[in-house]
């Protein structure tokens, strides 16, 4: 390591000039492989002998899992949808060639959007698209066109975030600002039976009899205006031994979004986040029992199946668990104060489930329900320090009286 960073001493280009893009490139590359000999000045700050760049690269050794998980079900879905099941490496690879290209272009278009901001802002390249890089393409349809991929991307990260002044001053988080903007500009691509599996032709092969690609949500969705049991052909299917069973969901063994369907891939990442103290337990603990809590109001007054659903099970299916662990976490968009973290945690989650069941339109709650909280944290962080300063006077006036 000695040698690579007396090399790149020796490359180091000039900071001065009318281009100094090349120096923040340098700068950018050099801080990633090196402790950096300067400190934030403005937006996020890590309270730490760990730098940002390396907080942003703990999240993305979390998310492996969710993404190697993402890749074999692609493949696995799409040879399910023939009535085949191949080797384990031909699932794999016929997933690969699906998913990597989603995060190439995802890295690509944010990166480029981030090297012209630098160019002409002349501040170093900032850390915060290395996870969101990642991010979007995780929580997007394994179908949806690369090209549509590259413009939220781009618009995620000048609107979500350079217009606030760059990493650290962004009230939303950026993955679900790309995610948002593809489900309402071109809702047919982020939505319906048709782009969450490939059903690309395998040698004129057709799918078989009944295969419909539709999500368990998707699915649940329809359950909605017929009362509750009516729906026997759907409900077997969340059943024990069921396409959408517990522990299908649990596992992640059906569609969705590319990084999303698996809870355990996800709980393993969340394991990882809290044992390096990068990701908060308590939103990601309150997010859980907020969507258990509005679970079990639905239980109560079931009018549907979809209300009627296990609380538990409402929780495996869809974004929720990926949300609460990796979008819900965000430190920059997410509350600040220690009690703020359990109001805002728990809101997002129970507002999650309210959504997705109350409008069958938007039945992945939990995108809409985390950003409507991005924008809520600073109340909420401003309420809790109000509260504090009104419990310290009262001492005060009470020890003074």
């Amino acid at each position: 390591m000695k040698a690579l960073e007396e090399f790149m001493q020796k490359v180091k280009p000039s900071k001065e000039g009318k281009f100094p893009l090349p120096y923040w490139v340098w700068d950018g590359t050099y801080t990633f492989l090196f402790t950096p000999g300067h400190t934030t000045q403005k937006g996020v700050h890590v309270r730490d002998g760990v730098d940002l760049k390396r907080t942003m690269f703990t999240v993305i050794i979390a998310l492996i899992p969710a993404l190697l998980f993402g890749i074999w079900n692609t493949g696995d879905q799409h040879f399910a949808a023939f009535g085949e099941d191949p080797a384990l490496l031909d699932k794999i690879l016929y997933g690969a060639q699906l998913v990597l290209p989603l995060v190439i272009v995802s890295y690509a278009a944010g990166l480029g959007t981030e090297f012209i901001f630098t160019a002409l802002k002349g501040h170093p390249i900032q850390e915060g698209f290395l996870v969101s890089g990642l991010l979007i393409p995780l929580c997007m349809p394994v179908d949806v066109p690369l090209w549509m991929v590259a413009v939220a991307t781009i618009f995620a990260v000048v609107i979500g975030k350079e217009v606030f002044g760059g990493t650290g001053m962004n009230i939303l988080n950026v993955a679900l600002t790309a995610r948002a903007f593809l489900f309402f500009a071109y809702p047919t691509k982020m939505s319906g039976d048709k782009v969450w599996v490939n059903t690309a032709s395998v040698d004129g092969a057709s799918t078989v009899d009944g295969f419909t690609g539709a999500t368990a949500l998707g699915d649940l969705a329809t359950t909605v205006g017929t009362p509750v049991g009516q729906n026997a052909e759907v409900l077997g299917e969340f059943a024990s031994g069921g396409t959408y069973s517990m522990m299908n969901a649990f596992m992640g063994w059906i569609p969705g979004s590319v990084g999303e369907t698996s809870a355990l891939a996800c709980l393993i990442g969340a394991v990882y986040l809290i044992y390096t103290g990068i990701g908060s337990w308590k939103i990601m603990f309150s997010f859980f029992l907020g969507g258990l809590a509005m679970g079990g109001i639905f239980n109560a007054f079931a009018v549907n199946d979809f209300m009627a659903l296990n609380p538990l099970h409402q929780t495996l299916l869809g974004g929720f668990m990926f949300g609460m662990i990796f979008m819900a976490t965000d430190p920059v968009s997410a509350a600040q104060t220690n009690s703020g973290k359990w109001i805002y945690g728990f809101l997002a989650g129970f507002f999650a489930i309210m959504i997705r069941v109350f409008n069958p339109a938007y039945p992945e709650g939990v995108m809409l329900s985390i950003l409507f909280m991005n924008v809520m944290a600073p109340l909420i962080d401003h309420y809790v320090v109000e509260g504090n300063i009104n419990k310290r006077m009262k001492r005060l006036k009470t020890a003074t009286a």
